[in-house]
């Protein structure tokens, strides 16, 4: 399957290259919209609100109402997560708050999964050099990928993987990092990082990995 991106900064759609550079920016977002209605969900980042930046609660409020939407940037509560939730997302998508002083928060990870519903939990594993990246990818710690799905899996539906090396790039993503990563869970996984080809989105079905893809569909390399 394939899931478009819809990331958010200063009320704009943006793509950014390694979550620094910013790439492309839109403002058309009712395009947009009509051009991913058709799919079963649309992947929603609030980048600003990932960063500590402010936020753009608005525009997603207004997107979550549209769009099937998996929501995530900044959701660091349980408060925000059924906030979230409330605005109309399926899904919410943590990250950061499942790491806490360098170790893996599995009592937060159990909470959410007790207040909230594994099922509309996606837990991000964001990688950077091997090792989880958190705080909008401004921090590395020491956790790999693998450790951290095999130490939440009871507690979410899914995991979504960003291979932030090769992020915005257009190169491609490594198929045999995914394809250790689908070795590790029985959950759902989705893997985002320089997709631009259908053959891609073709070879990680195959492995049984659905595709996010922002910057080949926004450059028009991908059609939608």
């Amino acid at each position: 399957m394939l899931i478009p991106s819809i990331d958010l900064m200063g009320g704009k759609i943006v793509q950014l290259v390694q979550g620094k550079q910013k790439a492309l920016e839109f403002d058309n977002v009712d395009e947009w919209v009509a051009r991913f209605a058709k799919y079963p969900v649309v992947q929603l980042i609030d980048l600003d609100a990932a960063m500590g930046r402010g936020h753009n609660g608005n525009l997603v409020r207004q997107l979550a109402r549209q769009l099937p939407c998996q929501v995530g940037g900044g959701i660091r509560s349980i408060e925000a997560a059924l906030a979230t939730l409330k605005l109309g997302a399926l899904r919410v998508i943590l990250g950061s708050s499942l790491i806490s002083d360098g170790t893996i928060n599995t009592a937060f990870a159990q909470l959410a999964e007790t207040k909230i519903g594994a099922e509309k939990l996606v837990f991000a594993v964001d990688s950077r050099g091997g090792h989880v990246a958190i705080k909008g990818w401004q921090e590395t710690t020491g956790i790999t990928p693998i450790e951290m799905m095999r130490a939440l899996e009871p507690y979410c539906s899914a995991f979504l993987y960003t291979h932030i090396d090769t992020e915005g790039l257009l190169q491609g993503i490594p198929l045999d990092v995914v394809r250790e990563l689908r070795g590790a869970t029985s959950r759902q996984l989705i893997a985002a990082g320089g997709i631009r080809t259908q053959k891609e989105v073709a070879n990680l079905h195959a492995l049984g990995v659905d595709a996010v893809v922002g910057m080949a569909i926004y450059q028009g390399l991908l059609p939608t």
